[in-house]
């Protein structure tokens, strides 16, 4: 081993890396080709030929092992909140805001006028009460010529609540949506019975269920109704001195239909004000704007808060655009509550999570949508997609052999993915690609093999690439990537 990293092209490489790394390369690529050599897969001819080509082989070694592994893909698959590709892609403002915070110190929990010690909840907890409050969202009788046209247009417009939500109403931040079920439950119904629809007893990803969270948080699950119909009768029944918390889970991930029935919001709240219980709502997705303008059928936070539910979970990287977050809004006492929980400090989010949520939440007070690039790919058309498919499709068609890699630009569907609006499709255009010396598989294996990868969906032998969810600046690396395949 000594003799091999002393050789002029691996003592190259030890000056510029390391000795320590390039010997541990070394050691990796001797190993292989004596488990080939052992299990008679090189003959002599082969095994001159991998020696003469140590040094590269050691070289990539290198690259493969202490290059990022966490890194950028091009999402083709029309998914937009993609959770194996990181869901929600930030916006500018967000990383800029990440950088800028997380390169220096910063007034995380310092109060700078008072010059004491603060709460890190503030950055975020003002624009939640801008967003759930009335003044900013008026009644649409008195609202701008501007907001309506836009609503008209397909822009997103914030739900409206009233004035008394912003007072009554406060927000606390913790790592993800099941950290923020697990802290209402543990918080207000430790030890008691909370009340749920077995229709809604949901398993998320990862094999996480609703009923494991409860078990987790010390409270006793009471089922009521059967799958498809739950009355508000069931729960009235289900109510007794161990109750501690009516809870409603919203079927973010799926979708039951036929002969059901539901108990509506209205029902469950003055329900639970008889009985002087607080109500729950494991909304998953977590949207900020009303979004059945562009043909996504979900509810909204500020819908919830309206209604009178006293607490509302929701992510922050779904709907809302932001980064991994829980987010619980509801009752000002309620919140007061969990914020003392013992439980909070452990799930609480550090500054780069606040950083982005506080930039992103920005956006949505200055109305700008269009800097979220969850909300901008969602309102994205079927004709201004197709535009850009037609025009790539005609630059890969302008370089290629056709007879090689057909590309054909068809309708299709994109989907919200993430857990989110599991009913809801938005129409799009798609390029459908075949290679007439590659299989469907192993063309969308070159792809993955680019870099970036390229993921795209394989449907009816042919691959197809959305470019909803593909950003306009890589348009170019797609197109050279087809063309490096079809050459």
């Amino acid at each position: 081993m000594d003799e091999l990293v002393r050789t002029p092209p691996v003592a190259a490489l030890a000056a510029s890396q390391g000795a320590a790394v390039v010997t541990d390369a070394a050691r990796a690529v001797v190993d292989r080709l004596r488990e080939e050599i052992s299990s008679g897969l090189l003959d002599e001819q082969g095994l001159a030929l991998a020696l003469s080509g140590v040094a590269e082989a050691i070289e990539q070694q290198l690259r493969r092992a202490h290059h990022f592994s966490l890194r950028t893909v091009i999402n083709a698959t029309g998914v937009i909140l993609h959770t194996n590709l990181g869901r929600a892609p930030l916006a500018e403002a967000a990383i800029d805001h990440i950088r800028e915070t997380s390169a220096a110190y910063s007034n995380l929990e310092f109060d700078v006028e008072g010059g004491e010690r603060g709460k890190r909840d503030v950055h975020v907890e003002r624009l939640f009460q801008r967003l759930l409050g009335a003044d900013d969202f008026a009644d649409p009788s008195t609202k701008s010529a501007e907001l309506r046209s836009a609503g008209r247009a397909g822009v997103p417009v914030p739900t409206r609540a009233p004035v008394s939500t912003r007072a009554d109403t406060s927000t606390i931040v913790v790592n993800n949506n099941a950290a923020a079920v697990l802290l209402v439950l543990n918080t207000l119904a430790e030890g008691g019975e909370v009340i749920v629809s077995r229709g809604e007893l949901v398993e998320i990803g990862g094999s996480f269920r609703i009923p494991d969270v409860m078990a987790k948080s010390g409270a006793i699950l009471r089922e009521v109704g059967t799958t498809n119909r739950t009355r508000i009768a069931d729960y009235e029944h289900a109510v007794s001195e161990r109750t501690k918390l009516l809870l409603r889970v919203h079927r973010s991930n799926f979708a039951i239909t036929g002969f059901t029935e539901q108990a509506s919001t209205a029902e469950l709240v003055e329900l639970g004000r008889k009985h002087g219980l607080p109500l729950g709502e494991d909304l998953g997705s977590g949207a900020l704007v009303e979004l059945q303008s562009i043909g996504i059928s979900e509810p909204s936070v500020l819908d919830s808060v309206r209604a009178g539910v006293d607490v509302v979970t929701y992510s922050g990287d779904k709907l809302l655009g932001g980064p991994q977050a829980g987010l619980i809004s509801g009752r000002r006492e309620l919140i007061a509550r969990m914020r003392s929980n013992s439980l909070f400090r452990a799930l609480r989010v550090d500054k780069l999570t606040y950083a982005a949520l506080e930039a992103t939440l920005l956006a949505y007070v200055r109305r700008d949508h269009d800097a979220i690039p969850t909300l901008r790919m969602m309102r994205l058309t079927k004709d201004e997609i197709g535009r850009r498919a037609e025009k790539l499709a005609a630059q890969i068609k302008s370089s290629t052999l056709q007879s090689k890699l057909q590309v054909e630009v068809i309708d299709g569907e994109s989907v919200i993915g993430g857990g989110a609006a599991p009913s809801s499709v938005l129409p799009t255009r798609r390029l459908a690609l075949t290679c007439s010396d590659l299989s469907a598989d192993e063309l969308a294996a070159r792809l993955r093999a680019n870099d970036p990868p390229i993921i795209a969906r394989i449907e009816d032998g042919r691959v197809l690439l959305d470019l909803r969810t593909v950003f306009p600046a890589e348009d170019a690396a797609l197109a050279a990537a087809l063309q490096r395949i079809a050459s």
